[in-house]
Formats: structure tokens, C-alpha cells, sequence
């Protein structure tokens, strides 16, 4: 991992700076309460490609992680997915309540944009940033793919067509953001064209890794409740079965490669990240 207990820090300090509040405290156990941190990850391997200090893209990679975080609050909560347990301890709403959850939701959100306006970057990358930012997490973007999420569990018959759909949106923005913020930093926008590519296909290939993990691993081994069957939830899995669900994720992972090599970087970073998701267990 790329300066990881560095980042931890960087986080650590944004997320409490300032008033001292219960939902602030709640922001603050959602955030650090460990993770991947794959998107911050994703942010740093392509910077370092381009010959970049990571430590440049903490601003930007703090804010995905918090909106990353709050999306996953305000997914656990009992409107929407009703997860009592994320990342192996209670989730927000029932460590604390219900409001103080959607409070530090809130606050993440709106605490990213605060983190990127009062990063070191120019003001035209500033305004990039924000512009991304605020488009892949928006209505057009997770939002979106959360509000398709929804309308499928009213379905009888979900179509393949529509579980894609759903992790382009959901998955697969959250996913793409980093890079893109990095090319920005980078001076290399054009490879945000490619970056769309590498993002689209790893949200989706990730997301099916999800669903397959979430049928072979415990609660225990994912640190998260594995929900899914029991709501009725559309996932690879309930669509095609394990077996050709896990050759779906080997077709995508053949097209992920052959994108990454289209970069203008050094790529060893960012296929070790990729390499790490496809054999993950967790």
C-alpha cells in the first residue's frame, strides 16, 4: 500500500478538525473504522505512475473516502439496506442513532468539497475537482446507480441489462473518480477517456466480486452482513448462478488489462491494486 499510515493521518487530522460535535465523533468512527481505502489506493498508484508524489492527491483521495463513507452510512441505514455490522463493528446508526448517522453523512459529504477548496492544487484544477466530484457522487452518478438499486428490488424479473447498469452507477463512479482526480493533478486529462473505460469495467468486475464473496465468505470474513440474499437484492449471483458469475469476472478482468495498457504512465502500480481486488477474500 501507498503511504498508508500517512494517509490514515491526513484523514484522521481533516475529519476532527475544528468543533468538536456527537455527529462529528460519528463521522470520525465511520471513517477511520479501517477499509481498503482501494479508491484513495487507485488515486495514489497513478499519480506515482505519472512520476508524482502520492502525498499531492491526499486532499483529493480524502475527499472520495469520505463520500465513499457516507454513501455506505446512509446504505446501512433502516430505510435502505438495514446492515447492523460494517467492517467488522456496528454501523453508524447503531452505534450511535439513526440521526446522528444521517447528521455524519451529511457532514462527510459536505466536508469533502471543504477538503478539496482548501487543497494546494491551482484554482482551474480546484474547479475540475469540485466538477468531477460533485457529478460522479451526484444524481447523475452514485446517486443514480443507488436510486436504480431501489426500483429493482420492486421487480419481479431484474434483467442482467439493469444489475450493469446499477454498478455502473453505484459502483463504478466511486471507482473511476480517483483516477480521473489524478490525471487532473497529473496534467494528464488525456487519459481520462481511458480512465472512464478502466473505471467502468473494475466497478463492475468489483461489484460481482462483491456478490460472489458475499455467497462464499461469513459475516465473520467480510466484516460486513451479508444482506443481499435476504432482501431479495439483484446481484450476479441471483442472476447467473456462482459458476458463471465467476467467469464473468474473469472476462472483465482481460478487458481491464487490455485498457490499462492505453495509459500514458507507468501502470505496475495501478495492476497490483487491480491484481490484490481480483484475488481478494474480503
Amino acid at each position: 500500500m501507498i503511504l498508508q499510515t500517512e494517509f490514515e493521518e491526513y484523514l484522521y487530522k481533516k475529519v476532527n478538525e475544528n468543533t468538536k460535535s456527537k455527529t462529528k465523533e460519528a463521522m470520525s468512527y465511520s471513517l477511520m473504522n479501517g477499509g481498503k481505502r482501494i479508491r484513495p489506493q487507485l488515486c495514489f498508484a497513478l499519480l506515482k505512475g505519472y512520476g508524482i508524489n502520492p502525498e499531492l492527491g491526499f486532499p483529493a483521495a480524502c475527499a472520495v473516502e469520505m463520500i465513499h463513507t457516507y454513501s455506505l452510512i446512509h446504505d446501512d441505514l433502516p430505510s435502505m439496506d438495514n446492515d447492523d455490522l460494517r467492517r467488522g463493528k456496528p454501523s453508524c446508526h447503531k452505534a450511535f442513532d439513526e440521526a446522528t448517522a444521517i447528521l455524519a453523512g451529511d457532514g462527510l459529504l459536505t466536508k469533502a468539497f471543504e477538503v478539496i477548496l482548501n487543497s494546494e492544487c491551482d484554482n482551474e484544477q480546484k474547479v475540475k475537482l469540485v466538477y468531477y466530484l460533485s457529478s460522479y457522487a451526484g444524481i447523475d452518478g452514485m446517486i443514480l446507480g443507488q436510486d436504480l438499486d431501489i426500483k429493482a428490488e420492486l421487480e419481479p424479473n431484474p434483467s442482467f441489462e439493469q444489475l450493469l447498469e446499477i454498478d455502473k452507477y453505484k459502483t463504478a463512479k466511486l471507482l473511476t473518480l480517483p483516477m480521473i482526480l489524478a490525471a487532473i493533478l497529473a496534467n494528464h486529462e488525456e487519459d481520462i477517456e481511458t480512465l472512464k473505460k478502466i473505471g467502468l469495467l473494475s466497478g463492475i468486475q468489483f461489484q460481482m466480486q462483491d456478490d460472489i464473496l458475499d455467497i462464499t465468505q461469513s459475516e465473520a470474513q467480510l466484516g460486513k452482513s451479508t444482506s443481499d440474499t435476504e432482501n431479495d437484492k439483484l446481484t450476479i449471483v441471483s442472476l447467473l448462478g456462482l459458476e458463471q458469475a465467476k467467469q464473468m469476472v474473469e472476462q472483465y478482468d482481460k478487458q481491464l488489462r487490455d485498457a490499462i495498457n492505453c495509459l500514458h504512465c507507468d501502470t505496475k502500480y495501478l495492476e497490483e491494486i487491480f491484481d490484490f481486488l481480483l484475488n481478494r477474500t474480503y
